[in-house]
């Protein structure tokens, strides 16, 4: 006869049978983990920070830093940020880059503008043509700082002129206009034509020619000095000077190419 199984052994069997044909019960699910970053988090400025920074650029040209002034430049950078998710305004999106390379840029040629109109002896209100003005740059930002001049903001793009409209009637420009259009379709007389990353001189100048007022100027903003588009002007085209734009905060080459016409 076999020996009798001990004590154990028995319950260890009997457990065996009991748990025969039941599968172990599933592991409780375990939260999911979230993505390492992939490099260091970046946060953009605090209000005070850029409003710091602002000021800073204003005083830096010599432009009114006052209150008014910069909170009507931070309302307009939070416009463009918030209008910019949707209709995709300008390719920049953080505030920082905003200020520096839009704000800042178009702010570094009111300064020349202004020696400009006192130079010329105009009468304000002074007409101010903004062509390909996209979303607001320079026209917008022109009008908020020079109460002296009448601008009128023109592009084709819709979405674009819509922005610009929203944008005059939350700040109280009233001194700004805006032309869903052609510039080539446009009626009137402007003392200064101006325009930034909208074309090359030749064009530039050919487009609005029959808008230029009598000793009316052209100012194109554009980055390093464009010998090239200078040679292919027309002949009726006077190049008075190339004038070099330092902007606070921004380490890269801008100008002003002041045009008038020969005829």
């Amino acid at each position: 006869m076999p020996p009798p199984e001990k004590p154990v052994v028995r319950k260890l069997a009997a457990a065996k049978r009991a748990g025969a044909g039941t599968r172990p019960a599933p592991a409780a699910p375990q939260p999911a983990q979230p993505p390492r970053p992939r490099g260091p988090l970046t946060v953009g400025p605090s209000p005070e920070e850029l409003l710091r920074d602002l000021r800073a650029c204003l005083d830096t040209l010599g432009l009114d830093s006052s209150s008014e002034v910069t909170d009507r430049l931070l309302a307009y950078l939070r416009l463009l940020q918030k209008w910019n998710a949707t209709y995709n305004l300008t390719a920049l999106r953080a505030s920082e880059t905003i200020l520096t390379h839009h704000l800042a840029d178009c702010l570094a040629a009111i300064p020349p503008l202004r020696r400009h109109l006192d130079q010329q002896q105009l009468k304000a209100p002074v007409p101010v043509l903004d062509v390909g003005s996209g979303g607001g740059l320079p026209g917008l930002v022109f009008a908020l700082l020079l109460p002296e001049v009448v601008v009128t903001c023109v592009d084709t793009v819709g979405k674009k002129t819509a922005f610009i409209q929203q944008a005059a009637l939350e700040l109280g420009l009233r001194n700004l206009r805006v032309e869903h259009a052609r510039v080539e379709t446009l009626r009137g007389q402007y003392s200064v034509i101006t325009s930034r990353a909208f074309a090359s001189l030749p064009d530039f100048t050919a487009l609005t020619a029959q808008l230029l007022a009598a000793g009316g100027w052209w100012m194109a903003m554009k980055g390093k000095a464009p010998d090239d588009e200078l040679v292919g002007l027309a002949p009726s085209i006077q190049v008075d000077r190339v004038e070099p734009l330092a902007v606070p905060g921004l380490d890269a080459d801008r100008c002003l190419v002041w045009m008038t016409s020969r005829m």
